[in-house]
């Protein structure tokens, strides 16, 4: 039974993976807390509600007991949700604690590493960080919510996406501080604000000095519901500049309709040919192309560096209700990392990928980006393609495409060290990763789509 990396921060338990399954051990510490809520129903009660993942019990000894919570297809984490995932996810921590608060429980955690997005939706998969109320107890994880959650949206409301990168480098949280020192002064005057930033980082440096160490602080619970509430309503009402902006990208680029769908019906043809199930459509955009795969797919990832982009394609999800696709924001030239303890604690973009196993990887406008924007050789990120999926469809660009000749035109006096790019040596590159099983010109435009097959190892 090896303890998943992930999964070391709680003596109550621990995530384990065996014969390709998860499972989650509970230590007799835990024991009590684990028996109430599972005798109060409350478990029962937030997989009705659909917010905390199912979980089913396998066995039951003196030393552990041994849960199987349903199977997550793919886990995203904070860093790579857009804006309105990153708000729902803050909402649903709250939404449970609220919730068990009202029937005398509590969240002793708020890590924004709580949630997953699953079938469409945030759910909460940490089963353990669910314990019973103390009366006029605070809620001691109101902190670690702050930076993990109410911080980091804050800025990204202030200063826009980037921040809500910012467990990627700062695992546990952004200082509360760090935030109070990058708002507006005329935020100290928000009561919402005040009390979970300025105030609370004040208490924060307070409760570092040695004679305020064993003050107790007592609370009651009917305050904190509705300290909640308004918490929860707050962010709620919060929107960002970069989403409220946001027009489609493909009302913008130089596609005539009939051209468009030629595109979405050779992808859906190839995807039906080598059988797909399973897709990451890289640089996906809103989903367009991956909504055309829903009938005859299970399962699609969409990536893509444009933090508004997918912030669409969520929101288009949740209007549709649509379960199979999976928005994430990622940019392949500098893809998630491993990262926390050992690096080792989250795993990297591209493992994540490689374990998924997608039938089909799409590359869809974004070669001339990678080779012409990024500088990176067509061996390069053929070689990087053939890691994640057996399939590729890529499409190519050519030279006398209004988009790489603006890129190109930018260039200016470099302009003659990208020579090389042309569809020929594209192929030839590819070629040594894939075998190429056909291509075809998407008339009305100056770009072919390829599939491809990657040789056999």
């Amino acid at each position: 039974m090896l303890r998943h990396p992930s999964s070391y921060r709680d003596p109550s338990g621990f995530m384990y993976k065996e014969n390709g399954l998860y499972y989650r051990r509970i230590n007799p510490v835990f024991f009590k807390e684990y028996n109430q809520a599972k005798s109060e129903g409350i478990y029962q009660k937030l997989f009705d509600k659909g917010w905390l993942i199912p979980h089913k019990e396998i066995s039951s000894s003196d030393d552990k007991i041994i849960i199987q919570p349903e199977q997550l297809g793919f886990i995203t984490y904070p860093y790579e949700w857009s804006f309105t995932q990153y708000k729902h996810a803050a909402q649903l921590t709250l939404r449970i604690q609220i919730f068990l608060l009202e029937n005398d429980f509590s969240l002793k955690d708020a890590s924004a590493f709580n949630i997953a997005f699953h079938k469409g939706k945030a759910i909460f998969i940490d089963t353990l960080s669910i314990e019973k109320y103390k009366e006029n107890t605070p809620w001691r994880a109101l902190k670690q919510f702050n930076e993990h959650f109410f911080g980091p949206l804050l800025l990204a409301q202030k200063h826009g996406g980037s921040f809500l990168k910012t467990l990627q480098y700062s695992i546990n949280g952004i200082d509360l501080k760090e935030v109070k020192r990058q708002l507006n002064f005329t935020a100290r005057f928000n009561p919402i604000i005040y009390s979970h930033i300025h105030l609370l980082s004040k208490f924060q440096d307070k409760n570092q000095d040695e004679t305020d160490e064993n003050k107790e602080i007592h609370l009651s619970k009917a305050s904190q519901i509705k300290m909640l509430k308004a918490l929860e309503q707050h962010i709620d009402a919060m929107t960002s500049v970069e989403n409220t902006e946001w027009s489609s990208y493909y009302n913008e680029i130089n596609y005539q309709e009939t051209s468009f769908q030629i595109k979405k019906e050779l992808i859906k043809e190839w995807c039906r040919d080598v059988n797909a199930a399973k897709v990451i459509d890289l640089g996906g955009n809103d989903g367009t192309f991956a909504k055309e795969l829903l009938p005859q797919t299970d399962q699609i990832i969409v990536s893509d560096i444009d933090q508004p982009a997918i912030d669409q394609c969520y929101l288009n999800m949740l209007r549709s209700k649509e379960q199979k696709i999976i928005p994430m924001v990622c940019d392949l030239m500098q893809p998630s990392p491993s990262i926390g303890f050992h690096n080792s604690e989250r795993d990297s973009f591209t493992s994540r990928v490689i374990n998924f196993k997608p039938d089909v990887s799409m590359a869809l406008a974004l070669i001339h980006h990678i080779t012409l924007t990024g500088n990176v050789p067509f061996e390069m990120s053929a070689a990087y393609f053939a890691q994640l999926s057996k399939y590729l469809i890529i499409e190519f660009p050519d030279r006398t495409d209004s988009w790489v000749t603006y890129i190109l035109d930018s260039k200016r006096e470099a302009r003659h060290l990208f020579d090389g790019y042309n569809s020929s040596a594209f192929a030839k590159a590819y070629q040594k990763e894939f075998k190429l099983i056909k291509s075809e010109k998407i008339q009305g435009t100056e770009r072919t789509l390829f599939l491809f097959e990657r040789h056999e190892r």
